[in-house]
């Protein structure tokens, strides 16, 4: 059916153009499911009618299919990476080369998706492997769930078709209903999960078991070709897929795939299938593979080597050219050969034996970057290194005793792991909710003073300056912290977010019951260019529950936050770069708007470490030869540590301990 291919070169197409020109998901993956589905299963379907399935045969071509231009362009991922990425994003890379190699790249993603700091990091080169996962899952599941359909109904005398229509139709509700219920609940979870898309494969099965008995006059046909090909190309502009996908919005491009699938060969010269079936749609079919898997690291890098956030007209043709070029290369001198059986050396023997040969030069080479890496990364900073004073270099008659010319720290690798927290082990969900976790640093013995740290991450990176101090002094630190969720009765953050709500709740019964010597937490939010500094009334009322408790708040003005990274920045322009500098006076208010505010609880203190953070006229990226920031609003927990004394002395005068 050329007309399937033509399809399958549309879909890549606006997959491709939505992603390099506007920015945008097309719903054209989708697209890919509904014809994977169509095509496997009508394919098992008559395969079953006249034997058996034999897997062997049916896996083997498909990883012929599947892993040459895949595994290709890992490798090619890999070595650009190297190149031209920078530090911060190698660990995250390796990962996910990893996941995607092994086709669990969209769980990789889930679990990115659930984890908070696994979001501050870039998007992902390989990213796009999420689908290309769910293929890989669906092309071993799917032959096995058909073979074992067809012994039950052969033993059972139920018809074929029917049996498979009856449990394809099962599929399809139940994951078409945990799709729509998971989009609501938490959509990039549902995006990711394999779950949420089993409904695209099988109504592309139940189309392939119904498709010859539908019999439609032409010119029904020709409106429903149209009206298909209308529906896939509008769907990313009408639609933001990105962020309300799978869910119903999902129906969209796969009825729309439908509809095309059932318009067929109309043989009507105003057919969508004529231009669908035309030499040039089938010949960039056999691309479309290859297209897609090069399209987004291409696009990627582009950006990152010509330090940009959009590629604009001319560099995106110039992208969607060069990956078009590589996707031809990569069909007629990879895929090609290796279907046809043209690499002997690499081809001898069965194709899973040529899957741990081909996998095996990218897993190693995966593998030695990791180690390198991790070697680079493992470098530390010691206690009172004078090479790396940090925040101390700010300090009134301070003077330099370190090297002329030292390397800043931490080192630009080991940002991702720069988010500061008491060890795991010492740490426990909260009994009236899992959400809440409670940490408790080491004491001798009992501890001389209990300091609650509450909050969200801005909270929780202070643990950096507060874990040394109380080391000093043997203090106990709970920490209740979790991400995008600041203390408050409010859910700034994530507007309307009960859990963000209920976790509030039950941190300030948790702290009651704890009932600490005092609680530290952040006292203003959005310290950003264009003064947007506030304390939100949401704090307040959380500091008046404190009170009505007789426990002390020391409340710390935040950090500011950029939109762009300043280490990133550094790494890639230089320590001079004016670029990676803001000047204070775009982001600083003169007073914090706490002091605005006349009715704070007695029970507040605050404190204000901006000058170690904006010292004089501009917020730099470094400081005492030490790296501020870790992304564009947390501060490394190297520098924090440089700012203990600093955060020991303010709260000791603060709470007259």
């Amino acid at each position: 059916r050329p007309e399937l291919q033509g399809l399958r070169a549309l879909a890549a197409l606006l997959v491709v153009v939505y992603h390099v020109w506007f920015g945008r998901i097309s719903g054209g993956v989708d697209v890919f499911f509904v014809i994977s589905g169509f095509l496997i299963t009508g394919q098992l379907v008559r395969v079953s009618v006249r034997g058996r399935i034999e897997f062997g045969p049916l896996w083997a071509r498909m990883i012929k299919r599947l892993f040459p231009a895949a595994l290709t362009v890992l490798f090619v991922v890999m070595v650009a990476s190297w190149l031209f990425l920078p530090e911060t994003r190698w660990f995250q890379t390796i990962r996910e080369v990893f996941a995607s190699a092994l086709y669990v790249e969209n769980w990789q993603l889930v679990a990115n998706s659930v984890d908070y700091f696994a979001q501050h990091t870039g998007a992902s080169v390989v990213q796009h492997f999420w689908s290309l996962s769910i293929q890989g899952q669906f092309y071993v599941v799917w032959p096995v769930l058909i073979a074992v359909v067809v012994l039950v109904a052969r033993r059972a005398g139920w018809g074929l078709h029917r049996s498979v229509g009856v449990v394809l139709a099962v599929l399809f509700v139940g994951s078409l209903g945990l799709s729509v219920w998971l989009t609501v609940v938490n959509q990039p979870l549902a995006y990711f999960h394999s779950g949420t898309r089993v409904w695209e494969f099988a109504l592309g099965g139940l189309v392939a078991l119904v498709i010859d008995r539908v019999v439609l006059p032409v010119g029904v046909r020709v409106v429903l070709g149209w009206a298909g090909v209308a529906g896939l190309v509008l769907c990313g502009l009408v639609l933001q897929v990105g962020t309300v996908f799978p869910g119903y919005a999902a129906l969209w491009p796969t009825v729309s795939a439908v509809l095309v699938l059932v318009a067929g060969a109309t043989g009507s010269g105003w057919g969508a299938d004529r231009v669908l079936g035309s030499r040039l749609l089938r010949s960039l079919g056999d691309y479309s593979y290859a297209l897609y898997l090069w399209h987004w690291p291409v696009l990627l890098f582009y950006l990152v080597i010509r330090d940009r956030v959009e590629v604009g007209l001319l560099g995106g043709a110039f992208v969607i050219g060069l990956s078009l070029g590589l996707s031809v290369l990569t069909y007629h001198f990879i895929e090609t050969p290796v279907r046809e059986g043209r690499f002997r050396l690499v081809l001898r023997g069965s194709a899973y034996r040529f899957a741990v040969v081909s996998l095996v030069p990218v897993l190693v080479t995966a593998g030695a970057w990791q180690v390198a890496a991790a070697q680079r990364a493992s470098y530390t900073v010691p206690p009172d290194d004078p090479d790396h004073p940090g925040a101390a270099s700010l300090l009134p008659g301070f003077e330099y005793q370190g090297a002329d010319t030292p390397a800043v720290a931490p080192r630009f690798i080991s940002l991702p792991d720069q988010f500061a927290g008491i060890d795991e082990e010492r740490c426990h969900p909260a009994e009236r909710n899992e959400e809440l976790v409670v940490c408790r640093s080491r004491t001798e013995g009992p501890p001389v003073k209990r300091l609650v740290v509450v909050g969200d991450s801005h909270a929780q990176q202070f643990l950096g300056a507060l874990l040394p101090a109380a080391e000093r002094n043997n203090w106990e630190v709970v920490s209740m912290v979790l991400g995008r969720c600041p203390f408050s009765t409010g859910s700034e953050t994530m507007p309307g977010s009960q859990s963000c709500l209920d976790w509030n709740a039950d941190a300030v019964d948790e702290i009651a019951e704890t009932a600490p010597d005092a609680v530290f937490t952040t006292a203003t939010r959005e310290m950003r260019p264009g003064r947007t500094e506030m304390t939100p009334p949401g704090y307040v009322e959380q500091w008046r529950k404190l009170d009505a408790l007789g426990i002390p708040v020391v409340a710390a003005r935040d950090n500011p936050r950029f939109d762009f990274w300043p280490s990133n920045c550094v790494e890639v322009k230089g320590l001079d770069a004016k670029e990676c500098t803001t000047p204070r006076s775009e982001v600083v208010s003169p007073e914090p708007p706490y002091t605005g505010i006349p009715d704070i609880p007695p029970n507040v203190s605050f404190v204000d470490f901006t000058d170690f953070f904006c010292p004089e006229e501009a917020c730099p990226a470094e400081v005492g030869n030490v790296l501020v920031y870790m992304d564009d609003n947390h501060v490394t927990k190297t520098y924090m540590r440089t700012l203990s004394p600093m955060v020991e002395r303010e709260l000791v005068s603060a709470l007259r301990w």
